[in-house]
C-alpha cells in the first residue's frame, strides 16, 4: 500500500472540492441543462491538465519565477472571472425585465435555457470553454502544484513518472467531483429552476465570480 499516494489522493480531492470560481461555474451552467454543466466541469478538467503539465514540464517554476509574466497571468484571469460575474448580473437584469413584460412562468426542464442559452453545439462549446478559461487562467495553480507535486515523490524514485501519476489523479479526480456535481445540480434542476431559486443563485454567482475576479485584478502580486 502507498501510503504516500493515498496521503495525496486525500489532499488533491479537499483541493479540488474546495469552492472557488470554477464550482461557481460548474453550478451555473449546470442550471442551464446536464450536458451544459458536464462540458463545464470536462473543460474545468481541461484547465487542470494544462497546469499539471506545466509542472511536471517545470514550466510552472519559470512562471512562478518572472513576476511579470505571472501577474500577467493573475490579471488575464482576473478579467475574464470579472466579466462572468458581470455577465451573470446583466443576465439576471435582463430577465427580470423580460418577466416584467411576460406571465412569470416556472420554466420545466425542456424550457429551462438558463445562463447564457447553453443549450446546442454552440452552447455547449461555450461552456466547455468557459469550464477551461476559468481553470487554466486561475493565477494560484501553479504555484499550488509546483509546490505540492513534488512532497508526494518518495527518495530515490524517478520523479517525472511519479508526478505523471500524481497529475493524473488531479484531472481525474477533478472530472468526477465536478461532474457529480453537474449532475446533482441537475437532479435538484425542477427546483433549482423556479424563477425565483434561479434568479438568486445565477445573482450569488455573478456577486461571486465578481467579487473574485476583482480581488484578483485588483489584488497584490500572488506568490
Amino acid at each position: 500500500m502507498d501510503a504516500q499516494l493515498i496521503a495525496f489522493t486525500g489532499v488533491a480531492a479537499g483541493m479540488v472540492a474546495l469552492p472557488g470560481a470554477d464550482f461557481t461555474v460548474v453550478v451555473r451552467n449546470a442550471l442551464a441543462s446536464r450536458t451544459a454543466g458536464l462540458a463545464t466541469a470536462l473543460g474545468v478538467a481541461g484547465g487542470l491538465l494544462v497546469h499539471t503539465a506545466l509542472a511536471v514540464a517545470g514550466l510552472a517554476a519559470v512562471l512562478v519565477t518572472m513576476p511579470i509574466l505571472f501577474r500577467t497571468v493573475q490579471l488575464l484571469g482576473g478579467a475574464y472571472v470579472l466579466y462572468l460575474g458581470i455577465s451573470a448580473l446583466y443576465a439576471i437584469r435582463r430577465r427580470v425585465s423580460e418577466e416584467g413584460r411576460a406571465p412569470d412562468r416556472a420554466p420545466g426542464p425542456e424550457g429551462a435555457k438558463g445562463p447564457e442559452g447553453a443549450r446546442g453545439p454552440e452552447g455547449l462549446g461555450r461552456a466547455l470553454r468557459q469550464g477551461f478559461l476559468t481553470n487554466a487562467l486561475n493565477p494560484k495553480a501553479p504555484v499550488l502544484f509546483l509546490s505540492l507535486l513534488p512532497q508526494f515523490v518518495p527518495d530515490g524514485q524517478p520523479p517525472l513518472p511519479r508526478t505523471l501519476l500524481l497529475a493524473a489523479l488531479v484531472v481525474a479526480l477533478a472530472l468526477v467531483w465536478f461532474s457529480a456535481l453537474a449532475l446533482l445540480v441537475d437532479r435538484l434542476g425542477r427546483w433549482l429552476r423556479r424563477p425565483r431559486t434561479a434568479r438568486a443563485i445565477e445573482g450569488g454567482s455573478g456577486v461571486a465570480l465578481t467579487g473574485l475576479g476583482l480581488a484578483l485584478v485588483t489584488g497584490p502580486l500572488l506568490r
